[in-house]
Protein backbone atom coordinates (compact mmCIF):
# COMPACT_ATOMS: atom_id res chain seq x y z
CA UNK A 1 0.00 0.00 0.00
CA UNK A 2 1.24 3.49 -0.81
CA UNK A 3 -0.05 6.48 1.09
CA UNK A 4 -1.06 9.74 -0.59
CA UNK A 5 -2.39 12.99 0.84
CA UNK A 6 -6.00 12.51 -0.27
CA UNK A 7 -6.23 8.81 -1.03
CA UNK A 8 -4.58 5.47 -0.44
CA UNK A 9 -4.12 2.65 -2.95
CA UNK A 10 -4.88 -0.86 -1.78
CA UNK A 11 -2.67 -3.46 -3.43
CA UNK A 12 -4.14 -6.96 -3.89
CA UNK A 13 -2.62 -9.66 -1.72
CA UNK A 14 -0.08 -11.76 -3.61
CA UNK A 15 -0.98 -14.81 -1.51
CA UNK A 16 -3.78 -15.69 0.91
CA UNK A 17 -3.16 -14.38 4.42
CA UNK A 18 -2.35 -16.69 7.30
CA UNK A 19 -2.37 -14.34 10.23
CA UNK A 20 -3.53 -13.62 13.77
CA UNK A 21 -4.86 -10.08 14.22
CA UNK A 22 -5.59 -7.98 17.29
CA UNK A 23 -8.11 -5.17 16.94
CA UNK A 24 -8.72 -2.26 19.34
CA UNK A 25 -11.43 -2.20 21.98
CA UNK A 26 -15.11 -1.98 21.10
CA UNK A 27 -16.39 1.51 20.33
CA UNK A 28 -19.90 0.49 21.38
CA UNK A 29 -18.69 -0.75 24.76
CA UNK A 30 -16.24 2.12 25.29
CA UNK A 31 -18.86 4.80 24.63
CA UNK A 32 -21.33 3.08 26.94
CA UNK A 33 -18.86 2.40 29.72
CA UNK A 34 -17.65 6.02 29.81
CA UNK A 35 -21.02 7.60 30.76
CA UNK A 36 -21.87 4.71 33.08
CA UNK A 37 -18.56 5.16 34.92
CA UNK A 38 -19.19 8.92 34.97
CA UNK A 39 -22.51 8.36 36.78
CA UNK A 40 -21.11 5.75 39.20
CA UNK A 41 -20.21 6.47 42.81
CA UNK A 42 -16.40 6.33 42.78
CA UNK A 43 -13.44 5.61 40.52
CA UNK A 44 -13.63 3.17 37.60
CA UNK A 45 -10.80 2.03 35.35
CA UNK A 46 -11.69 1.09 31.78
CA UNK A 47 -8.89 -1.02 30.28
CA UNK A 48 -8.32 -2.03 26.64
CA UNK A 49 -10.54 0.93 25.73
CA UNK A 50 -10.76 2.32 22.23
CA UNK A 51 -9.07 5.63 21.54
CA UNK A 52 -10.63 7.13 18.42
CA UNK A 53 -12.51 10.26 17.40
CA UNK A 54 -15.80 8.95 18.83
CA UNK A 55 -14.42 8.02 22.24
CA UNK A 56 -12.38 11.22 22.47
CA UNK A 57 -15.53 13.25 21.82
CA UNK A 58 -17.34 11.34 24.57
CA UNK A 59 -14.49 11.64 27.07
CA UNK A 60 -14.01 15.33 26.24
CA UNK A 61 -17.71 16.05 26.67
CA UNK A 62 -17.73 14.36 30.09
CA UNK A 63 -14.74 16.46 31.12
CA UNK A 64 -16.60 19.61 30.04
CA UNK A 65 -19.48 18.49 32.24
CA UNK A 66 -17.16 18.42 35.24
CA UNK A 67 -16.53 14.67 35.36
CA UNK A 68 -12.98 13.60 36.15
CA UNK A 69 -11.82 11.61 33.13
CA UNK A 70 -8.12 10.91 32.61
CA UNK A 71 -6.94 9.21 29.43
CA UNK A 72 -3.88 7.03 28.95
CA UNK A 73 -3.81 6.37 25.22
CA UNK A 74 -0.58 4.38 25.25
CA UNK A 75 -1.97 2.18 28.01
CA UNK A 76 -5.43 2.03 26.36
CA UNK A 77 -7.26 2.98 29.55
CA UNK A 78 -9.53 5.63 30.98
CA UNK A 79 -9.81 6.44 34.67
CA UNK A 80 -13.16 7.99 35.53
CA UNK A 81 -14.13 9.64 38.81
CA UNK A 82 -17.87 9.05 38.99
CA UNK A 83 -20.05 11.93 40.11
CA UNK A 84 -22.75 9.85 41.84
CA UNK A 85 -25.39 10.52 39.22
CA UNK A 86 -24.78 14.27 39.17
CA UNK A 87 -23.73 16.54 36.32
CA UNK A 88 -21.40 19.04 38.03
CA UNK A 89 -21.44 21.68 35.26
CA UNK A 90 -24.52 23.88 35.04
CA UNK A 91 -23.87 24.85 31.42
CA UNK A 92 -21.93 23.36 28.52
CA UNK A 93 -21.71 23.56 24.74
CA UNK A 94 -20.66 20.09 23.66
CA UNK A 95 -19.26 19.33 20.20
CA UNK A 96 -19.43 15.64 19.36
CA UNK A 97 -18.35 15.50 15.70
CA UNK A 98 -20.32 12.79 13.89
CA UNK A 99 -20.63 10.48 16.89
CA UNK A 100 -24.21 9.26 17.07
CA UNK A 101 -23.56 7.41 20.33
CA UNK A 102 -22.20 10.56 21.98
CA UNK A 103 -25.07 12.73 20.72
CA UNK A 104 -27.79 10.39 21.93
CA UNK A 105 -26.27 9.12 25.16
CA UNK A 106 -25.23 12.59 26.31
CA UNK A 107 -28.66 14.05 25.59
CA UNK A 108 -30.16 11.78 28.24
CA UNK A 109 -27.27 12.05 30.67
CA UNK A 110 -27.14 15.87 30.75
CA UNK A 111 -30.86 15.88 31.51
CA UNK A 112 -29.89 14.56 34.96
CA UNK A 113 -28.13 17.86 35.61
CA UNK A 114 -29.38 21.30 36.47
CA UNK A 115 -28.65 23.87 33.82
CA UNK A 116 -28.62 24.46 30.08
CA UNK A 117 -26.68 22.17 27.76
CA UNK A 118 -26.20 22.28 24.00
CA UNK A 119 -25.05 19.31 21.91
CA UNK A 120 -23.91 19.84 18.32
CA UNK A 121 -21.72 18.19 15.70
CA UNK A 122 -20.53 18.25 12.10
CA UNK A 123 -22.97 19.09 9.26
CA UNK A 124 -23.90 15.42 8.78
CA UNK A 125 -24.84 15.17 12.47
CA UNK A 126 -27.31 17.98 11.87
CA UNK A 127 -29.07 15.62 9.45
CA UNK A 128 -29.22 12.63 11.79
CA UNK A 129 -32.57 12.25 13.57
CA UNK A 130 -32.90 12.51 17.33
CA UNK A 131 -36.54 13.60 17.69
CA UNK A 132 -37.82 10.20 18.95
CA UNK A 133 -35.46 10.49 21.92
CA UNK A 134 -36.47 14.09 22.57
CA UNK A 135 -40.15 13.10 22.52
CA UNK A 136 -39.54 10.25 24.96
CA UNK A 137 -37.62 12.55 27.31
CA UNK A 138 -40.44 15.09 27.12
CA UNK A 139 -42.86 12.47 28.44
CA UNK A 140 -40.44 11.88 31.32
CA UNK A 141 -40.56 15.55 32.34
CA UNK A 142 -37.50 16.86 30.48
CA UNK A 143 -37.34 20.02 28.40
CA UNK A 144 -35.19 18.97 25.44
CA UNK A 145 -35.61 20.16 21.88
CA UNK A 146 -33.99 20.51 18.47
CA UNK A 147 -32.61 24.03 18.18
CA UNK A 148 -33.50 24.23 14.47
CA UNK A 149 -36.87 22.52 14.86
CA UNK A 150 -35.79 19.88 12.32
CA UNK A 151 -35.65 17.01 14.81
CA UNK A 152 -31.85 16.79 14.54
CA UNK A 153 -28.95 18.37 16.44
CA UNK A 154 -28.12 20.91 17.69
CA UNK A 155 -30.03 19.77 20.77
CA UNK A 156 -30.83 22.03 23.71
CA UNK A 157 -31.51 20.46 27.11
CA UNK A 158 -32.81 22.72 29.85
CA UNK A 159 -32.32 20.35 32.73
CA UNK A 160 -33.79 20.12 36.21
CA UNK A 161 -33.20 16.41 36.70
CA UNK A 162 -35.38 13.67 35.23
CA UNK A 163 -38.62 12.94 37.09
CA UNK A 164 -38.93 9.68 35.15
CA UNK A 165 -41.92 7.35 34.94
CA UNK A 166 -43.42 5.90 31.77
CA UNK A 167 -42.74 6.81 28.16
CA UNK A 168 -43.03 5.42 24.66
CA UNK A 169 -40.33 5.24 22.03
CA UNK A 170 -40.16 4.33 18.36
CA UNK A 171 -37.71 1.51 17.77
CA UNK A 172 -37.54 1.72 13.98
CA UNK A 173 -34.73 4.25 13.48
CA UNK A 174 -32.07 3.46 16.07
CA UNK A 175 -31.67 1.33 19.17
CA UNK A 176 -29.41 4.07 20.56
CA UNK A 177 -32.47 6.06 21.69
CA UNK A 178 -33.46 3.23 24.03
CA UNK A 179 -29.88 2.83 25.22
CA UNK A 180 -29.74 6.56 25.99
CA UNK A 181 -32.81 6.31 28.22
CA UNK A 182 -31.66 3.12 29.93
CA UNK A 183 -28.22 4.54 30.77
CA UNK A 184 -29.79 7.45 32.65
CA UNK A 185 -32.60 5.32 34.11
CA UNK A 186 -31.09 4.52 37.53
CA UNK A 187 -30.95 8.22 38.40
CA UNK A 188 -34.50 9.12 37.36
CA UNK A 189 -36.50 9.96 40.48
CA UNK A 190 -39.39 7.59 39.70
CA UNK A 191 -37.40 5.05 37.70
CA UNK A 192 -37.97 4.35 34.03
CA UNK A 193 -40.58 2.36 32.13
CA UNK A 194 -40.21 2.41 28.31
CA UNK A 195 -42.63 0.84 25.85
CA UNK A 196 -41.31 0.32 22.32
CA UNK A 197 -43.54 1.16 19.37
CA UNK A 198 -42.99 -1.17 16.42
CA UNK A 199 -39.90 -3.21 15.66
CA UNK A 200 -36.74 -2.53 17.62
CA UNK A 201 -33.82 -2.41 15.17
CA UNK A 202 -30.30 -3.49 16.09
CA UNK A 203 -31.57 -5.39 19.12
CA UNK A 204 -28.17 -6.89 20.08
CA UNK A 205 -26.92 -3.38 20.90
CA UNK A 206 -29.66 -3.09 23.53
CA UNK A 207 -28.55 -6.43 24.99
CA UNK A 208 -25.02 -5.02 25.04
CA UNK A 209 -26.28 -2.03 27.04
CA UNK A 210 -28.25 -4.16 29.48
CA UNK A 211 -25.27 -6.45 30.04
CA UNK A 212 -22.95 -3.52 30.68
CA UNK A 213 -25.40 -1.96 33.14
CA UNK A 214 -25.62 -5.28 34.97
CA UNK A 215 -21.83 -5.42 35.14
CA UNK A 216 -21.93 -2.04 36.91
CA UNK A 217 -24.63 -3.16 39.36
CA UNK A 218 -27.91 -2.06 37.72
CA UNK A 219 -30.66 -4.43 36.58
CA UNK A 220 -33.01 -3.82 33.66
CA UNK A 221 -36.28 -5.73 33.61
CA UNK A 222 -37.76 -6.66 30.25
CA UNK A 223 -41.28 -7.70 29.29
CA UNK A 224 -40.52 -9.11 25.84
CA UNK A 225 -44.18 -9.84 25.08
CA UNK A 226 -45.19 -6.20 25.58
CA UNK A 227 -41.95 -4.66 24.33
CA UNK A 228 -41.26 -2.90 27.64
CA UNK A 229 -38.06 -2.16 29.53
CA UNK A 230 -37.95 -1.04 33.15
CA UNK A 231 -35.20 0.35 35.37
CA UNK A 232 -36.29 0.39 38.99
CA UNK A 233 -35.86 3.61 40.97
CA UNK A 234 -33.06 3.87 43.50
CA UNK A 235 -30.46 1.73 41.73
CA UNK A 236 -26.94 3.07 41.39
CA UNK A 237 -23.91 2.21 39.25
CA UNK A 238 -21.02 0.75 41.24
CA UNK A 239 -17.46 1.72 40.29
CA UNK A 240 -15.23 -1.06 39.04
CA UNK A 241 -12.30 -2.08 36.88
CA UNK A 242 -13.75 -3.02 33.52
CA UNK A 243 -12.01 -4.60 30.51
CA UNK A 244 -13.35 -3.65 27.09
CA UNK A 245 -13.35 -6.53 24.61
CA UNK A 246 -12.19 -6.08 20.99
CA UNK A 247 -14.54 -4.43 18.51
CA UNK A 248 -16.48 -7.12 16.64
CA UNK A 249 -17.59 -4.69 13.91
CA UNK A 250 -13.98 -3.81 13.14
CA UNK A 251 -12.97 -7.45 13.30
CA UNK A 252 -15.44 -8.14 10.47
CA UNK A 253 -13.07 -6.58 7.90
CA UNK A 254 -10.36 -9.08 8.71
CA UNK A 255 -12.76 -12.01 8.66
CA UNK A 256 -13.97 -10.75 5.27
CA UNK A 257 -10.37 -10.51 4.09
CA UNK A 258 -9.90 -14.20 4.81
CA UNK A 259 -13.20 -15.00 3.12
CA UNK A 260 -12.49 -13.19 -0.14
CA UNK A 261 -8.86 -14.32 -0.53
CA UNK A 262 -9.19 -17.95 0.59
CA UNK A 263 -6.90 -17.26 3.52
CA UNK A 264 -6.96 -17.74 7.29
CA UNK A 265 -7.41 -14.94 9.80
CA UNK A 266 -7.71 -15.36 13.55
CA UNK A 267 -8.86 -12.46 15.75
CA UNK A 268 -7.71 -12.53 19.35
CA UNK A 269 -10.00 -11.67 22.27
CA UNK A 270 -13.38 -12.46 20.70
CA UNK A 271 -15.38 -15.57 21.49
CA UNK A 272 -18.88 -16.99 21.67
CA UNK A 273 -19.22 -15.24 25.05
CA UNK A 274 -19.19 -11.82 23.39
CA UNK A 275 -22.33 -9.71 23.80
CA UNK A 276 -21.58 -7.84 20.58
CA UNK A 277 -24.09 -8.84 17.92
CA UNK A 278 -21.60 -8.29 15.11
CA UNK A 279 -19.53 -11.23 16.31
CA UNK A 280 -22.12 -13.37 14.48
CA UNK A 281 -21.08 -11.95 11.11
CA UNK A 282 -18.84 -15.00 10.89
CA UNK A 283 -22.05 -17.05 10.66
CA UNK A 284 -22.91 -15.18 7.47
CA UNK A 285 -19.47 -16.01 6.10
CA UNK A 286 -19.98 -19.64 7.09
CA UNK A 287 -23.14 -19.75 4.99
CA UNK A 288 -21.07 -18.40 2.09
CA UNK A 289 -18.64 -21.32 2.34
CA UNK A 290 -16.11 -20.25 4.98
CA UNK A 291 -14.93 -22.48 7.79
CA UNK A 292 -15.34 -20.83 11.20
CA UNK A 293 -13.57 -21.99 14.32
CA UNK A 294 -14.67 -20.68 17.72
CA UNK A 295 -11.92 -20.81 20.32
CA UNK A 296 -12.12 -19.86 24.02
CA UNK A 297 -10.32 -16.55 23.37
CA UNK A 298 -10.34 -16.16 19.60
CA UNK A 299 -12.36 -16.65 16.40
CA UNK A 300 -10.80 -17.98 13.22
CA UNK A 301 -12.15 -17.80 9.65
CA UNK A 302 -10.81 -19.75 6.68
CA UNK A 303 -12.02 -18.67 3.27
CA UNK A 304 -13.18 -21.06 0.53
CA UNK A 305 -11.91 -21.27 -3.04
CA UNK A 306 -14.96 -19.21 -4.06
CA UNK A 307 -17.70 -17.61 -1.98
CA UNK A 308 -21.36 -18.50 -2.48
CA UNK A 309 -24.17 -16.00 -2.90
CA UNK A 310 -26.54 -15.41 0.02
CA UNK A 311 -29.85 -13.80 0.96
CA UNK A 312 -29.51 -12.40 4.48
CA UNK A 313 -31.32 -10.11 6.91
CA UNK A 314 -28.76 -7.94 8.71
CA UNK A 315 -31.21 -5.98 10.86
CA UNK A 316 -29.45 -7.13 14.02
CA UNK A 317 -25.92 -6.39 12.76
CA UNK A 318 -26.32 -3.49 10.31
CA UNK A 319 -22.73 -2.28 10.69
CA UNK A 320 -21.56 -5.38 8.84
CA UNK A 321 -23.68 -4.70 5.74
CA UNK A 322 -20.90 -2.72 4.07
CA UNK A 323 -18.40 -5.45 4.93
CA UNK A 324 -20.57 -8.01 3.17
CA UNK A 325 -21.13 -5.69 0.21
CA UNK A 326 -17.37 -5.31 -0.22
CA UNK A 327 -16.87 -9.02 -0.90
CA UNK A 328 -20.22 -9.72 -2.59
CA UNK A 329 -19.03 -9.12 -6.18
CA UNK A 330 -16.62 -12.06 -5.84
CA UNK A 331 -19.35 -14.60 -4.97
CA UNK A 332 -20.64 -17.16 -7.45
CA UNK A 333 -24.22 -15.96 -7.07
CA UNK A 334 -26.18 -12.83 -6.10
CA UNK A 335 -25.97 -11.38 -2.60
CA UNK A 336 -29.19 -9.89 -1.21
CA UNK A 337 -29.02 -7.80 1.99
CA UNK A 338 -32.29 -7.01 3.77
CA UNK A 339 -33.52 -5.32 6.93
CA UNK A 340 -31.15 -2.34 7.00
CA UNK A 341 -33.40 0.61 6.08
CA UNK A 342 -32.17 2.36 9.24
CA UNK A 343 -28.65 2.40 7.75
CA UNK A 344 -29.73 5.39 5.69
CA UNK A 345 -29.63 7.57 8.83
CA UNK A 346 -26.06 6.76 9.85
CA UNK A 347 -22.79 8.55 9.01
CA UNK A 348 -24.02 8.55 5.42
CA UNK A 349 -26.84 6.82 3.55
CA UNK A 350 -25.15 3.46 3.82
CA UNK A 351 -27.40 1.85 1.21
CA UNK A 352 -27.25 4.53 -1.47
CA UNK A 353 -23.54 5.22 -0.95
CA UNK A 354 -22.56 1.54 -1.19
CA UNK A 355 -24.53 1.03 -4.41
CA UNK A 356 -23.05 4.19 -5.94
CA UNK A 357 -19.48 3.13 -5.17
CA UNK A 358 -19.97 -0.45 -6.32
CA UNK A 359 -21.33 0.84 -9.62
CA UNK A 360 -18.33 3.16 -9.88
CA UNK A 361 -16.19 -0.01 -9.77
CA UNK A 362 -18.21 -1.67 -12.54
CA UNK A 363 -20.25 -3.86 -10.21
CA UNK A 364 -23.90 -4.54 -10.92
CA UNK A 365 -25.75 -3.43 -7.79
CA UNK A 366 -29.33 -2.40 -7.08
CA UNK A 367 -30.72 -0.31 -4.25
CA UNK A 368 -33.92 -1.18 -2.38
CA UNK A 369 -35.71 0.60 0.44
CA UNK A 370 -34.36 -1.78 3.07
CA UNK A 371 -31.19 -3.03 1.43
CA UNK A 372 -29.46 -3.93 -1.81
CA UNK A 373 -28.70 -6.63 -4.37
CA UNK A 374 -25.17 -7.26 -5.60
CA UNK A 375 -24.37 -9.56 -8.52
CA UNK A 376 -21.18 -11.42 -9.46
CA UNK A 377 -19.04 -8.91 -11.31
CA UNK A 378 -15.50 -8.22 -12.41
CA UNK A 379 -14.37 -5.34 -10.22
CA UNK A 380 -12.81 -2.51 -12.22
CA UNK A 381 -10.12 -0.09 -10.98
CA UNK A 382 -11.48 3.07 -9.43
CA UNK A 383 -11.34 5.62 -6.64
CA UNK A 384 -13.91 5.08 -3.89
CA UNK A 385 -15.64 8.02 -2.26
CA UNK A 386 -15.99 7.48 1.47
CA UNK A 387 -18.47 10.22 2.44
CA UNK A 388 -16.61 10.83 5.72
CA UNK A 389 -17.81 7.36 6.74
CA UNK A 390 -15.21 5.12 8.34
CA UNK A 391 -17.05 1.95 7.36
CA UNK A 392 -17.07 2.89 3.68
CA UNK A 393 -13.28 3.22 3.79
CA UNK A 394 -12.61 0.02 5.70
CA UNK A 395 -15.07 -2.10 3.70
CA UNK A 396 -13.84 -1.09 0.26
CA UNK A 397 -10.26 -1.54 1.41
CA UNK A 398 -11.12 -5.24 1.71
CA UNK A 399 -12.35 -5.16 -1.90
CA UNK A 400 -8.91 -3.88 -2.85
CA UNK A 401 -7.26 -6.98 -1.39
CA UNK A 402 -8.85 -9.05 -4.17
CA UNK A 403 -9.08 -6.55 -7.06
CA UNK A 404 -6.47 -4.29 -8.66
CA UNK A 405 -6.54 -0.52 -8.83
CA UNK A 406 -8.76 0.31 -5.84
CA UNK A 407 -8.03 3.66 -4.20
CA UNK A 408 -9.74 4.86 -1.00
CA UNK A 409 -10.37 8.59 -0.73
CA UNK A 410 -10.02 10.38 2.62
CA UNK A 411 -8.53 7.38 4.41
CA UNK A 412 -8.22 9.40 7.63
CA UNK A 413 -11.98 9.01 8.16
CA UNK A 414 -11.16 5.66 9.80
CA UNK A 415 -9.98 7.68 12.82
CA UNK A 416 -13.62 7.73 13.92
CA UNK A 417 -13.36 4.17 15.27
CA UNK A 418 -10.13 2.49 14.09
CA UNK A 419 -7.16 4.87 13.66
CA UNK A 420 -4.68 2.04 13.03
CA UNK A 421 -6.84 0.20 10.48
CA UNK A 422 -4.56 0.52 7.47
CA UNK A 423 -1.52 -0.50 9.50
CA UNK A 424 -3.38 -3.58 10.72
CA UNK A 425 -4.52 -4.38 7.19
CA UNK A 426 -0.91 -4.23 6.02
CA UNK A 427 -0.05 -6.95 8.56
CA UNK A 428 -1.93 -9.43 6.37
CA UNK A 429 0.99 -9.21 3.93
CA UNK A 430 3.50 -10.54 6.44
Amino acid sequence: MSTHTESIEIKPLVRPPDHTVSVPGSKSLSNRALPVAALAEGRSVLSHALFSDDTRYMAGALQQLGIGVSADEEGERFEVEGACGRIPATAADLFIGNSGTAARFLTSCVALGRGRYRIDGVPRMRQRPIQPLLDALSHLGVRAYSESGAGCPPVIVEATGIPGGSTRLSGSISSQYLTALLLAGPYMRDGLDVEIDGELVSRPYVDLTIGLMRDFGVEVEEDAHRGRFRVGAGQRYLPRDYAIEPDASNASYFFAAAAVTGGRVRVQGLSARSRQGDVHFVGVLERMGCVVRWEPEAIEVRGPERLRGIDVDLNEMPDTAQTLAAIAPFATGPVRVRGIAHNRAKETDRIGAVVTELQRLGVRAEEHEDGLNIYPSEVQPGEVETYDDHRMAMSFAVTGLAASGIRIKDPDCVNKTFPTFFEKLAELRS
